[in-house]
């Protein structure tokens, strides 16, 4: 529903967000905020994530066979978790900023990986982001330990997918996002990697308190940002984005992957973008025929 004064939209949150193991609290009305510069009310998303661990890998640890997380989410991650809610091939995804809820802890842990060189499994050491157990903060979702984030990203139009334009309705998506996001997401939601399973849920960015709200800044270093990939930026190369990450009051705000002050960009091999089009979008009856056809299962009715 929407108030034309205060163009604010809101929707309530299902029963079932009320997640097992003690996540989740009392579903109630949520609302978009304010937008940044390249967002509107119809194509800005807000929503908490959390989860029992995170590991959001520095790749120099990985040389080694080994993970150990940075303390901030990267933009990369965050971006798979908004197409992990709700994606098509028709607009990209922006992340504007993140909010830090918890108190940053890591937890160090022994995994088995598998050695694909001479099989089996080798020994290597795991360091994964968790945090407090619930604090006097009554924002925290979780009972136990983890991480919380706040979020706020917003999509627009691919300008590489012109075959995909009479699909940029900015309505339609993000009414479907919202949805999406009401419901948890469309596709797992992890945090990093694929072992961190997160939860999503709506929320105002920047709506209560935070443990980092009165830290002031905190200078990170040159961490990583984000993959440019062919679909995305039409150069048919594939590369890596850095930049120099600094918390201010618990909120990361990301620079975009173009804005070339920012961001230190280093290209890393040719790739072929993905290829999407309505040539290549097949009639749901005549997938459905043929699918009976392959079975032996065929519908009389449904060729008559």
């Amino acid at each position: 529903m929407r108030s034309s004064r205060t163009q604010e939209y809101t929707a309530s949150v299902p029963s079932f967000m009320i997640l097992h193991l003690g996540y989740g609290r009392k579903p109630g009305p949520w609302r978009i905020s304010l937008p940044e510069t390249f967002a509107t009310p119809k194509n800005c998303l807000e929503f908490r994530v959390w989860g029992r661990y995170a590991l959001f890998t520095d790749p120099l640890t990985r040389v080694g066979g080994e993970k150990s997380s940075y303390h901030l989410p990267t933009y990369e991650a965050l971006k798979g978790i908004c197409k992990s809610i709700y994606w098509k091939p028709t607009f990209i995804w922006y992340v504007d900023k993140v909010r830090i809820l918890r108190r940053i802890r890591t937890q160090t842990r022994g995994m088995k990986p598998l050695d694909y060189i001479s099989g089996g499994n080798t020994l290597a050491i795991y360091t994964y982001l968790t945090g407090d157990a619930r604090s006097a903060n009554p924002a925290d979702i979780t009972d136990g330990p983890g991480v919380e984030y706040q979020v706020r990203a917003h999509f627009e139009w691919n300008p590489h997918r012109a075959a995909l334009a009479a699909d940029r309705v900015a309505g339609k998506h993000y009414a479907i996002a919202k949805r999406s996001l009401d419901h948890g997401g469309r596709q797992d939601i992890f945090l990093g990697t694929r072992d961190c399973q997160g939860y999503v849920t709506p929320c105002v960015f920047g709506e209560g308190p935070g443990d980092y709200d009165n830290d002031g800044a905190l200078d990170y270093g040159l961490t990583f940002h984000s993959f440019d990939y062919p679909d995305e930026t039409g150069t048919g190369r594939l590369g890596a984005n850095f930049w120099g990450s600094k918390l201010v009051s618990g909120v990361l705000t990301f620079p975009r992957p173009d804005d070339n002050s920012q961001i230190l960009k280093k290209d890393i091999r040719a790739m072929e973008p993905r290829t999407f089009g309505v040539d290549r979008v097949r009639d749901v009856e005549a997938e459905a025929l043929e699918l009976a056809a392959a079975t032996g299962n065929l519908d009389r009715g449904a060729t008559s």
